[in-house]
């Protein structure tokens, strides 16, 4: 697989090609634009973070979602991804951005494929919690989102999403990137 990052307009055409509808379009540009915010907050303040990955990662994470809405868009997400022989670091974005991620366990009772589904770089984490901060193209408080998760996910995968909030006000100090 190619290490290369696809451009900014590459990405968007993948995600046409894959079926994703203008919403998805709209809001993974908001997701992206809200996670290049906080990666340059990192940056500034010391943390080694790849800009361009987050930029295109944040713009990729759902193109799983022009086959179906369920959680398993980010299994089938990481599929079209190897399809268009994205980067590894691209799909791991991808399939490692549900909820806080999913434990192996979840994974396992989901029927997925034996991997980790818990964001780990920097570059994952960050996209996973922009996304938690944007509905639709609206960003949100974290709270809303928890709220809304509440009523889907087990306590534990909630704990995971408030673990990576905590996580996320650390690494951005007081930055005006976030809601």
């Amino acid at each position: 697989m190619s290490e290369k990052l696809p451009t900014r307009e590459q990405a968007l055409q993948f995600l046409r090609q894959s079926g994703c509808r203008q919403n998805v379009i709209r809001h993974v540009e908001t997701v992206s634009q809200l996670a290049c915010k906080i990666a340059e907050a990192c940056r500034e303040r010391g943390y080694a973070v790849d800009l361009e990955l987050v930029e295109i990662g944040g713009l990729l994470h759902d193109i799983g979602r022009g086959r179906t809405h369920s959680v398993h868009h980010a299994v089938i997400g990481a599929e079209i991804a190897r399809s268009q022989r994205l980067p590894e670091s691209v799909v791991s974005i991808i399939k490692r951005h549900v909820g806080g991620g999913i434990t192996a366990r979840e994974a396992k009772k989901l029927g997925w494929p034996e991997d980790v589904y818990v964001p780990r770089t920097l570059e994952e984490k960050i996209v996973c919690y922009a996304d938690k901060l944007v509905e639709g193209s609206r960003r949100v408080p974290i709270e809303k989102t928890i709220d809304h998760f509440s009523y889907e996910l087990p306590p534990t995968a909630i704990e995971r999403i408030w673990k990576l909030h905590e996580e996320m006000l650390v690494l951005v100090g007081d930055c005006d990137c976030l809601p």
